[in-house]
């Protein structure tokens, strides 16, 4: 189950900018001592009169790696528009999606839901990213298991204002360009939502095994992800995803069918579009990329 939570740094967008304790527990990261280079893979679908460019996002990265050069800012210059899995959104839609989605007002408070041979580990694991025993008590399984996961990465120096949506939102500002996303903030918590208690309950617990592997596991992906290997890629973050189905179906494979679809509705209309989505979703043989060929459309790498 941990492969699929750290998906969360390379597939939803919300762990870049939606995680309210991150901002507060740790301190921000030193400044890198120097620069690394990175080059990520690119794709592009076009025909006569449209380009859409395909790019693979980690949301959350340490300072000081440049991937926001040669083809992928060649690509993102010519664009007209950047398509996100969803826009940058302010504190107001946070609270709201919240509100909707991970907070339970009433009934036992989440150490009571959990089972009592996982509640220690539990509370050892808020204290260890320094979070108050008490935190998530009125939130929902996966809300705490994505915050846990998300703090500890924060506490090992990744930054989500390093994140490749921050620098890309940035930027198409900057340049006037249109800033569109493929689904809201509310639609991104409603899947973790939709998940049945008893397997939200099996994510926080398998989190909170796995939380000390977490940051050699997201190394791993930023490394394979800075190479432009997406095919060992997709084997670290695939491992293991099979034995959750239901979490498989509704965190990746509906959602790379419904974005294949807006790709081919996109190309009936002319210009040049950068869309940026986890990097989970263009890697592996449920990709974005294979869910084109439904609609008989094939993705090219971008050499570089």
């Amino acid at each position: 189950m941990i492969k699929t939570l750290l998906r969360a740094a390379g597939l939803f967008a919300f762990a870049a900018w939606t995680m309210p304790l991150a901002a507060h527990q740790t301190a921000a990261p030193a400044a890198p001592a120097q620069t690394v280079d990175a080059d990520p893979a690119l794709w592009v679908v076009k025909d006569a009169d449209t380009t859409i460019y395909l790019f693979g996002t980690i949301h959350l990265l340490k300072p000081g790696l440049s991937w926001f050069d040669e083809a992928v800012k060649t690509a993102f210059d010519r664009s007209d528009e950047l398509v996100q899995e969803i826009v940058l959104p302010d504190p107001q839609t946070v609270q709201k999606a919240l509100i909707a989605t991970a907070i339970n007002p009433t009934g036992p408070g989440l150490e009571e839901r959990l089972p009592a041979d996982a509640r220690k580990a539990y509370l050892a694991a808020l204290a260890d990213v320094g979070v108050p025993a008490a935190s998530f008590d009125r939130f929902d399984p996966w809300f705490a298991a994505t915050n846990l996961t998300v703090l500890k990465l924060v506490k090992a120096g990744y930054d989500p204002n390093s994140g490749a949506e921050q620098a890309l939102t940035a930027a198409a500002k900057q340049a006037g360009k249109r800033v569109t996303g493929l689904e809201t903030l509310e639609q991104q918590f409603g899947y973790f939502d939709s998940l049945s208690e008893k397997s939200q309950i099996a994510f926080l617990t398998d989190t909170i095994k796995q939380l000390p592997d977490a940051e050699k596991e997201v190394g791993k992906m930023v490394a394979q992800w800075s190479a432009g290997d997406p095919d060992a890629l997709a084997e670290t973050m695939n491992e293991g995803l099979d034995a959750t189905p239901e979490v498989a179906k509704i965190l990746l494979l509906d959602r790379n069918v419904r974005w294949a679809s807006w790709i081919a509705d996109r190309m009936a209309k002319p210009g040049t579009v950068f869309v940026a989505v986890g990097a989970g979703h263009l890697a592996g043989k449920d990709s974005v990329q294979a869910q084109l060929a439904a609609h008989r459309l094939k993705a090219e790498r971008v050499p570089y």
